[in-house]
């Protein structure tokens, strides 16, 4: 049976993040996003066994042919990015964690004021300034949260990073803590910007230490992805 000791390592996972969060001394709380890309709705209904059940999917086509197959309540979380084309699919999530830019924000927005109800997002930030990865600048945090304010088919929830892939831990921790500064940005604009994604299978425990309050986690639980 597929994922059979996925109870027995969510629960491990769970222990070093406590401890974690202990050494870091924020006092968060820490949500475990289970990274279910390239694995079929068997992976999805076991983490929801295993106690998971906020699962996050990279990319939308994916996700949407999963969903159907998909017996049990989770919360779908979309990591990766969005084509502006596709913001109607945000109707199947719960949260966008990879809102990456203004243009992108405006689209959510409309989409979210159509039907009534403000979209959920987390704003990507791309902290390392790398090239490969989207997300806005911390340089432009400042005025783009008060902009942010004005989208009323748009709720900002927090702040989501992708660190960069085998960093030293001084340049992931100074990486984390940019995320957490930009937070703070979007909080003193106003925003209920309580979250901060950041931390994956290789650096979770760093990043719960500067503050992360959900992990998304893929290999560790599911094992190395086909694609």
């Amino acid at each position: 049976m597929p994922f059979l000791d996925l109870a027995g390592r969510v629960s491990e996972i769970r222990a070093r993040i406590s401890a974690a969060t202990a050494r870091g001394g924020h006092g968060q709380q820490v949500t475990i996003v289970a990274v279910t890309k390239t694995h079929e709705a068997d992976a999805v209904e076991a983490a929801y066994g295993a106690g998971v059940v906020d699962v996050g999917e990279n990319r939308v086509q994916e996700a949407l042919r999963k969903m159907p197959g998909v017996a049990v309540p989770v919360r779908w979380h979309l990591v990766g990015h969005l084509q502006r084309n596709k913001v109607k699919s945000l109707a199947s999530f719960a949260l966008l964690q990879s809102l990456d830019s203004a243009r992108l924000a405006d689209a959510v927005s409309a989409f979210g004021s159509g039907k009534g109800s403000p979209i959920p997002a987390l704003v990507q930030i791309n902290v390392a300034g790398e090239a490969s990865k989207g997300g806005y600048a911390p340089a432009d945090i400042e005025r783009e949260a008060e902009r942010l304010r004005t989208l009323e088919g748009l709720t900002v929830r927090g702040v989501m990073i992708i660190a960069p892939e085998g960093a030293p831990e001084a340049e992931l921790r100074a990486v984390f803590a940019g995320a957490r500064s930009a937070r703070e940005t979007l909080l003193a604009a106003g925003h209920p910007a309580s979250e901060l994604s950041m931390g994956m299978s290789g650096d979770f425990e760093i990043a719960v230490e500067e503050g992360a309050t959900m992990v998304r986690l893929g290999t560790i639980l599911f094992g190395a992805r086909d694609a």
